[in-house]
């Protein structure tokens, strides 16, 4: 029965002897390709190091960073093209980029958000829209810049609050930077009543703002008619403040309160909606309601100078980001 099976397993010994002897005689081939391949490894790192490359975007580390993994990934793509040759494997080689070439397009659709992050970071390490500590509004998130990584902008609200905003959202985003030009206008209204002097109440206002402190002497504080209302004509006043050296809205409640103040101390109306109420029952008529006495706020003056409530946690955000961020305070903006 052995003697039967022998005859039968031969060619397969024959085979396996061949491909055997194949493959040893392949080794120091297959060596040579692993050393050239290894090689290549070195010398990407090597050059990826030297500051030629990184002279390429010495201002933007992200760039940096970037440029040196492109040309160590690129001497190592040569590196493998280089010992596939050598190992006579070319189909191999179309087989690969083929295969990538899918694998990329898969990935793609699968990482769609991500690169979309990703590639967002990269522009505006180029172009820089913002710095740190930026008071901006990015489609309604306000706040102020914290730092700029490959993925995503971080924001500290206003109340003390981490934000992060995709890069890509911000990138598409309407972005109002209030410190690009710290001159910034204020506006409100008030009413009095449809019989006072109208040029005597703007005059009076205006003159109340003039001097105030955080108020900007040139554009000079005004007003004007705005509209005609059922109980009142509405007045709006406006004002330039330096937000730089003052609190933009405690400048503006400020700036409600003296006018209100000299419009009361002036005797000009200021009057609340009328409703007429009819009751089925009558009653004795109520007496009337004595008038409310002139308002006597203090006149002392109010500290509108900048605050700095929120400096010492961008400040320790920026510690824990600061390998990451993106942003170069000196670098020129768009």
């Amino acid at each position: 029965m052995a003697n039967d099976a022998t005859p039968a397993l031969a060619p397969s010994l024959e085979r396996l002897v061949e491909e055997t002897n194949a493959l040893l005689g392949y080794l120091p081939l297959l060596a040579v390709a692993l050393v050239v391949v290894v090689l290549a490894w070195l010398l990407g790192s090597w050059l990826s190091r030297r500051n030629l490359v990184g002279r390429v975007a010495r201002r933007n580390p992200f760039m940096q960073d970037l440029a040196r993994t492109t040309v160590r990934w690129v001497v190592l793509l040569a590196g493998l093209l280089v010992a596939l040759e050598l190992l006579n494997a070319t189909a191999l080689v179309g087989a690969v980029l083929g295969t990538a070439g899918v694998l990329g397009v898969a990935l793609g659709f699968a990482f769609k958000d991500i690169l979309e992050n990703y590639l967002a970071g990269l522009l505006m390490s180029l172009r820089q829209p913002f710095s740190p500590r930026d008071h901006v509004v990015i489609d309604g998130n306000e706040g102020v810049i914290v730092a700029l990584t490959s993925r995503a902008t971080i924001l500290m609200t206003l109340d003390g609050n981490h934000l992060r905003l995709p890069n890509a959202m911000v990138f598409r985003g309407v972005t109002l930077n209030y410190t690009r030009n710290p001159s910034r206008r204020f506006e409100f209204d008030v009413g009095i009543g449809m019989n006072e002097d109208l040029v005597r109440a703007q005059a009076l206002g205006v003159e109340a703002l003039a001097g105030m402190d955080g108020l900007l002497a040139e554009p000079p504080p005004r007003a004007q008619v705005m509209a005609l209302g059922d109980f009142s004509v509405k007045l709006r006043f406006f004002g330039w403040v330096d937000q730089r050296s003052h609190d933009f809205g405690i400048v503006t409640g400020e700036a409600i309160r003296r006018v209100k103040l000299a419009l009361e101390h002036a005797g000009v109306d200021m009057p609340e909606p009328t409703y007429r109420v009819q009751v089925s029952n009558q009653a004795p008529a109520a007496a009337p309601a004595p008038a409310p006495p002139v308002s006597t706020e203090s006149e002392n003056a109010v500290d509108t100078r900048a605050r700095d409530d929120i400096d010492r946690q961008i400040d320790q955000e920026q510690r824990e980001t600061s390998g990451e961020n993106l942003l170069d305070p000196s670098a020129p903006r768009e």
